[in-house]
């Protein structure tokens, strides 16, 4: 008797986890083929600013994000009218309002009165001959923004007249997503329902095998 209800709850279980690892299989093989879960604007690397971290002609999914959301170090997608012709670019956040951002030799960034560490920073053409010094506050509702590419890039420090070089946070229309990241999620879902459908399996037959064994079956 004990083991035809070890048999049966094996069975119980087995109805339960195969079905639902084939639904984590196919979810993720539906990610996978949608494109890694990642469903935003599409944007084309155009020019050098934002080397190393991303490289002319890369492409990057960006993702809505309420003006609220953006922090320090995101990388997002801006239009500014009048700036760029009008055409969006990738830069990154330095600065959000009310913060006071300086540098007083063109290399080192401080924000508040304490340098900040930036590992993304291409350093081996960190700050050409004259590159811009600067000490502003961001007006409130608005950003600072620096590319990665500091020799080579048309950021916040070219437009000190405009506002601190700021623009409207409301100019942001989204924010880059790390997408190496973002496409393991499929293949970590995958995985995980494929061995939950062996479990599943594997407790059907051990199930059906204890179920059949003739101490089993009442005399």
């Amino acid at each position: 008797m004990q083991q035809q209800s070890a048999g049966r709850g094996l069975r119980i279980a087995a109805w339960v986890l195969a079905p639902l690892g084939l639904v984590l299989v196919l979810g993720a093989v539906g990610g996978i083929v949608l494109g890694g879960g990642l469903d935003g604007e599409r944007f084309t690397v155009r020019g050098e600013a934002m080397r190393p971290t991303y490289s002319p002609g890369e492409r990057l999914t960006v993702m809505q994000v309420g003006e609220g959301e953006i922090r320090r170090g995101d990388v997002v997608l801006v239009s500014v009218p009048g700036r760029y012709g009008n055409a969006p670019v990738v830069q990154r956040v330095i600065g959000l309002g009310g913060d006071h951002v300086e540098s007083r030799d063109g290399t080192r960034v401080l924000v508040n009165g304490k340098e900040i560490d930036e590992p993304y920073v291409m350093r081996d053409k960190f700050a050409p001959a004259g590159a811009p010094t600067y000490d502003v506050t961001v007006p409130e509702g608005r950003l600072f923004l620096l590319g990665d590419h500091r020799a080579n890039a048309n950021d916040s420090r070219y437009f000190l007249s405009e506002q601190s070089g700021s623009v409207a946070a409301s100019d942001v229309r989204g924010r880059v997503q790390d997408e190496s990241a973002m496409s393991l999620w499929p293949l970590a879902l995958g995985a995980f329902g494929a061995l939950l459908t062996l479990v599943g399996v594997g407790l059907g037959i051990g199930g059906y095998v204890a179920g059949r064994r003739p101490g089993a079956r009442m005399r």
